[in-house]
């Protein structure tokens, strides 16, 4: 009966510990603040480019430089 009584209490110990760790560390990781990027499609060819990353001429937007250039009148769908 004595082992049994000392098994049963490692257990209970071992379960203690493994959910104190477990609770532990997930309050402590850092959350990550998900962001959403605006994006914008390129009026030359279509493809679409983050608002920050892409040029604008007037209303248009432009995934290259040399999409600015060339403009929209022989590209986009």
């Amino acid at each position: 009966m004595g082992l049994f009584r000392l098994l049963f209490w490692i257990a209970l110990i071992a379960a203690a510990v493994w959910l104190w760790r477990r609770l532990s560390r997930k309050s402590a990781a850092p959350r990550r603040q998900q962001t959403t990027l605006s994006m914008v499609r390129c009026a030359r060819c279509g493809v679409h480019v983050p608002r920050d990353q892409a040029l604008q001429a007037g209303e248009q937007w432009y995934c290259s430089r040399a999409h600015l250039e060339q403009g929209s009148e022989s590209g986009g769908h």
